[in-house]
């Protein structure tokens, strides 16, 4: 092929050398050769071109960094956050988080996390930091609003976790952590607060171990805790770094504090012992006592995090303006860029086949709407780019929906501020105007059609009947409902069918609290709220087998069918909460009635006859039935199997299932004795005591049920002391006095409606 090639071009040349002189007849030597020289000259250009381009790409993403920072609640987050914006000048003045000045932090734009000093939604922002674009998610800490923190460790390349220095490693800390390592993400670990009372780094370092089963050690040492806290120690570069100026953004370099070098020689050698334990080219100098620079510990550190094996802890006081620009570094230096972590996408062309993204802006565009919001605009959609570019102007292809959409404007996000620009390339989170959309779609330019593995989205634990005060403002009710509902999915909204109210269902008290708040601000619609009821489910013990015949004669065409089967368990914690086989052989029942059999079963299953509530982890096999030729319809199929099941369901003894919350109670050491008997009152099962300083950490299962009103409750017992975190365990079957109880109040409620 080669071959064949060349000689074309080397008869091309003599056609052009003959052409001009038409006295010569053999082509010049020196002609031929000038003519191939260019000819040569011409491909490598492009190839040098091509090759500046991929290099330029590989140089651009190299300079970018996604991350998230998370934590407990109160850690400080967004003090961190707001403290990073001001150092890499993206904000000129510090804001704190309950601002009394009248402003807040940056991040928490919405007036309700203003006010509570909490944040709500997570917020994506980016910045400049040595000539590195910094894209970062602050999140909530909020068990409630978990949601928030699994959309944006889907789309992030790292995170930064915050734990506090007095509190430890907490509830909401384990969670978080948890989520990282469901979606892979390489980690620092910051321990905030150093100047509080009770600062203890190393305890925290050790609890990261133990508890987060981290595989870490600290790349910092401070210079003095609590009141005395001035500045730290870098282990990696040897030197001490203190901050001055009003905000601290004066960092200055000095020597290792005479006193220190020996905490420091230790400190050092039990990271590079740390790190030779999972990095060999590290552990070969290590084990061979041969000395190690500062780059090489630096490399294996980088190696090692962004593979997941260790986790560098950074120290600091977001609060007093210590420790964050040698954090910045941190990030740059140790976590990953976009290219460097492996994304999956699943072919649907190809029985979801796992597909490998390049992270290459060279590819066909793939990227993912990870959050939405209503802004004044219309509807943002955040998109995290995986591969390929997106251009304002650009048609995209909705791979869930089918949907072709062009894109109307391509801006950057600085919490609620934003930034127009005219392409981003894979690496990129950025957000578009005007494209109608679902959290979880994804997004290509056609040429595939890819989608990106979807969230996990939990179940939501809580409901509330709530109902607009006026009949006039039913239109913007339900234009707020079917908002909130696109932008959190853990945001359910139903209709009771007895009652005819409308029942919005999330992740706990709080989670609703703030969606009722927002109605009335955002939308001026006051709602009355009932009382909060819990998401009990129902679940049957044991088989039961059913025969009905549904049989009706009115005159003209009536309604029959029979069905026969029986209903079993399923285990609990199944994949499947229903199941329904077809086991008929034969033709007993005509196959285009099965759909409607099946469709009366899941409607019957739907409300259960102990509580109304739906019953769960239930298989239904139909086994043989009946029909006529006239008088058999899809009607009188699905009435069939909806009375069939009511017929047979309490031969299969059914129970209820509550949910169930794994409760963590901080108070201090001398009321632990009252804590404990109120959770034995509330009928949990304590699981773990740990004392923590001079507080005990009570763990415990306690039901929903009986932890509403917990926060106040725990406040006067504790002389407001106590603090609590609860998040969603399991649902298990209630005991047999509380499921009469139970059963006993529906029953009343429902002879009260009658």
């Amino acid at each position: 092929m080669a071959r064949s090639g060349k000689h074309t071009a080397v008869r091309l040349l003599y056609a052009l050398s003959t052409s001009s002189t038409s006295t010569q007849t053999i082509p010049s030597p020196i002609l031929l050769q000038r003519h191939t020289r260019l000819f040569s000259a011409g491909s490598a250009a492009r190839l040098k071109e091509e090759k500046d381009k991929a290099a330029w790409w590989k140089e651009s993403m190299e300079k970018v960094r996604n991350i998230g920072i998370s934590a407990h609640i109160d850690s400080g987050k967004t003090t961190l956050t707001e403290r990073i914006l001001y150092y890499t000048g993206r904000i000129h003045e510090i804001h704190e988080v309950r601002g009394r000045d009248g402003v807040g932090a940056k991040m928490d734009s919405m007036d309700l996390e203003r006010e509570k000093g909490i944040t709500i939604q997570s917020a994506a922002t980016y910045c400049t930091w040595k000539d590195y674009q910094v894209n970062i998610i602050d999140t909530p800490g909020h068990v409630d609003f978990t949601i928030e923190v699994e959309r944006a460790l889907r789309v992030l390349d790292g995170a930064i976790l915050v734990l506090c220095s007095v509190g430890g490693v907490q509830s909401q800390s384990i969670t978080v952590d948890r989520q990282m390592r469901r979606y892979e993400v390489p980690r620092l670990a910051f321990i905030n607060k150093l100047d509080r009372m009770g600062a203890d780094p190393w305890k925290v370092l050790n609890q990261a171990r133990s508890k987060l089963r981290h595989h870490s050690a600290a790349v910092q040492v401070p210079i003095g805790l609590e009141e005395d806290f001035q500045g730290l120690v870098d282990l990696v570069q040897l030197k001490a770094y203190y901050f001055h100026g009003a905000n601290g953004e004066k960092v200055v370099t000095a020597e290792i504090p005479s006193n220190m070098e020996s905490l420091v020689a230790e400190k050092r050698h039990e990271l590079i012992e740390m790190i030779s334990e999972v990095d060999d080219k590290l552990a070969e100098s290590f084990l061979a006592d041969e000395p190690i620079s500062s780059s090489d510990l630096e490399e294996a550190i980088r190696r090692a995090t962004v593979a997941r094996k260790f986790v560098p802890v950074f120290m600091g006081s977001a609060f007093k303006n210590k420790g964050v620009q040698p954090l910045l570094d941190g990030v740059l230096s140790y976590l990953p860029w976009p290219a460097e972590v492996s994304n999956y996408a699943l072919d649907q062309n190809n029985n979801e086949e796992k597909i490998s993204l390049s992270g290459s802006p060279t590819g066909p565009l793939v990227a993912l709407a990870f959050k939405l919001e209503e802004g004044r605009f219309g509807q943002l959609t955040y998109l995290r780019i995986y591969e390929g570019v997106i251009k304002k102007g650009d048609f995209i292809h909705n791979v869930n929906t089918g949907k072709k959409v062009k894109v109307p404007r391509l801006v950057r996000m600085h919490s609620n501020e934003m930034e127009d620009i005219q392409e981003a390339h894979a690496g990129q989170i950025v957000a578009v105007f005007g494209v109608d959309c679902a959290s979880g779609d994804t997004f290509t330019d056609g040429s595939v059609k890819y989608t990106m593995t979807s969230m996990n989205v939990p179940e939501p634990v809580m409901s509330l009947a709530v109902s607009p005060v006026s009949k006039d403002s039913g239109g913007q009710f339900s234009k707020a409902l079917n908002r909130f509902q696109r932008e959190d999915p853990t945001f359910r909204v139903g209709l009771d069918a007895e009652s005819g109210q409308t029942i919005i269902s999330g992740m706990g008290e709080l989670h609703l609290d703030i969606y009722v708040e927002r109605i009335r601000r955002e939308y001026k619609v006051e709602a009355t709220v009932g009382k909060p009821r819990v998401n009990f489910r129902e679940a049957i013990t044991q088989r039961a087998d059913f025969d009905y015949l549904h049989k009706k004669q009115t005159g003209g065409q009536g309604q029959y069918g029979r069905v026969c089967g029986f209903i079993e368990p399923l285990p609990l914690g199944s994949a499947t909460k229903f199941e329904f086989e077809n086991m008929i052989v034969g033709q007993a029942i005509p196959s285009n009635f099965i759909a409607s059999i099946e469709k009366g079963f899941r409607e019957a299953a739907n409300s259960g006859s102990l509580v109304g509530h739906p019953v769960e982890y239930i298989r239904v096999a139909l086994t043989d039935g009946a029909s006529h030729t006239v008088d058999s319809s899809e009607l009188a199929f699905k009435l069939a199997s909806i009375y069939a099941f009511r017929q047979c369901y309490m031969a299969a003894r059914p129970v209820i299932l509550e949910p169930v919350m794994l409760v963590e109670v901080k108070v201090p050491g001398e009321f632990q004795g009252s804590v404990t008997g109120d959770i034995n009152k509330r009928k949990g099962v304590i699981v773990g005591n740990d004392q923590d300083g001079d507080d005990s950490v009570i763990t415990a299962l306690v039901p929903l049920n009986k932890m509403f009103g917990y926060s106040t409750d725990l406040r006067s017992m504790t002389q407001g002391k106590g603090e609590f975190t609860m998040e969603y365990k399991e649902h298990s079957p209630v005991s047999h006095d509380v499921q009469m109880e139970l059963v006993n109040s529906y029953k009343a409620t429902k002879a009260s409606e009658i």
